[in-house]
């Protein structure tokens, strides 16, 4: 695997160098550079499989890049002493979001997601960020069991029962989530964790039961798919 490590400050960017080759040994080659310019030419010219990116890079928004590497084949981690920024970085599908000033154990956990290139995916988030009347809060995609288009954004019923708002339609959530979200009906996303069965019902309609026994209604287009998914064929 090979690792671009985006930072401006040198006696940083070196240690995250070390570090890094010290923790992945021969499971990865680490190559960093200094700015976005650097970085995007970097890309352009060579074959990455993640990046390591500041979000603060000598007064440029590392979020420039953050956008075009999740939307591409790149696995991200960020590592950044802004903290609050960290809900919006798991919203572009970040594998982990490292605060600065960093131990070696906390970027070795980190390193250890990205190089595990076979369990997560590139513009796939692992959370969701929600509003609520007190501001924003993160919720774990594995707890979501539905999700369903409300005008132009979308709600989540949770396993627990609650509901939450999200600003992004149906369509906007596509590039973020995981492969376990799929679509059932013109109004619903499901996570396939949370169903138990397909049920067939009178008049060529079809109905996912959930493990909590509540059904989703299963559009006729989708429900081949859902079969083969389910393993039902």
């Amino acid at each position: 695997m090979r690792v671009l490590i985006v930072e401006d400050e040198p006696l940083v960017r070196q240690r995250l160098l070390r570090l890094c080759a010290e923790l992945a040994g021969t499971r990865a080659r680490f190559d960093a550079v200094e700015d976005l310019e650097a970085a995007g030419d970097r890309l352009q010219r060579n074959v990455y499989d993640g990046l390591l990116l500041d979000l603060n890079l000598a007064g440029e928004d590392g979020f420039e890049l953050l956008r075009r590497a999740v939307s591409g084949r790149y696995h991200c981690v960020v590592v950044s002493a802004h903290r609050e920024r960290a809900l919006q970085a798991f919203e572009h599908g970040v594998l982990d979001f490292v605060p600065k000033p960093f131990a070696r154990e906390r970027l070795g956990q980190a390193l250890e997601r990205l190089l595990d290139a076979g369990r997560y995916r590139a513009g796939q988030a692992r959370y969701l960020g929600i509003w609520r009347a007190q501001g924003t809060a993160l919720v774990e995609l594995a707890d979501v069991v539905w999700i369903r288009a409300d005008g132009d954004y979308s709600e989540l019923r949770m396993r627990d029962g609650r509901s939450e708002l999200h600003d992004k339609s149906l369509a906007g959530l596509g590039s973020l989530l995981p492969p376990d979200f799929v679509r059932c009906h013109r109004s619903y996303l499901v996570n396939l964790r949370h169903v138990r069965t397909l049920r067939a019902a009178s008049g060529s309609r079809y109905w996912l039961v959930l493990g909590d026994g509540a059904e989703l209604p299963v559009g006729r287009a989708h429900v081949a798919a859902l079969r083969c998914q389910l393993g039902l064929e």
